[in-house]
């Protein structure tokens, strides 16, 4: 597949606690200088409040990831209130060349690529509809730094990414970026895997 001059970028919860740093992003993507882009939120609050009413109700995983897509789908919204010149769309093929936010609503109806399980978490599903649009690049904005030249399990392993991040990104065949507030490190795919 021919890769798109779009960029994926998963804008994750933990921005939530450098909020100028969330509204530069937000109005960067709505004013083009990330070039095209869909933006993938993170869960944040809302997915911390499922994990924590699984732990005390003990639901299944497969319902904990619906909510969790829920909870990225209410982040939707609220980045589209902080910057107005963004929209919420479901389906990224209806983008027509406006930034956009994704809502993974879609998804809650399963997908046998995508495991219902707190290992995939928004890292993963931003390289999953990376992959699945074609696009040449999928940014993970962070709150801190990543190690240079650090490659997706080891960064798996130090819990910049969840655990089925290595697998996702060995499907996807652009370029991977992660970008914390002081650099921005290229992510090097573990080869041979498969998402499971």
């Amino acid at each position: 597949m021919s890769r798109r001059p779009l960029t994926v970028v998963k804008v994750g919860g933990s921005l939530l606690a450098a909020p100028e740093r969330l509204r530069a992003v937000l109005r960067a993507c709505a004013e083009g200088r990330e070039g095209a882009c869909i933006l993938v939120p993170g869960g944040g609050p809302f997915a911390d409040a499922v994990r924590n009413a699984q732990a005390d109700l003990g639901f299944s995983d497969a319902l904990a990831h619906r909510l969790a897509l829920d909870a990225m789908g209410r982040m939707a919204e609220i980045f589209c209130d902080l910057e107005p010149r963004l929209r919420v769309l479901c389906d990224p093929a209806s983008m027509g060349g406006v930034a956009a936010i994704w809502d993974p609503a879609a998804l809650k109806t399963g997908r046998p690529d995508i495991p219902e399980r707190w290992d995939v978490t928004s890292d993963s599903l931003a390289l999953w509809l990376a992959a699945e649009i074609g696009a040449a690049t999928c940014l993970l904005l962070k709150s801190v730094d990543a190690p240079q030249g650090a490659g997706t399990d080891a960064l798996s392993r130090l819990g910049l990414v969840d655990a089925a991040f290595p697998a996702f990104a060995a499907r996807f065949s652009g370029r991977i970026l992660l970008r914390g507030p002081g650099a921005e490190t290229v992510v090097t795919a573990a080869p041979g895997r498969e998402a499971a």
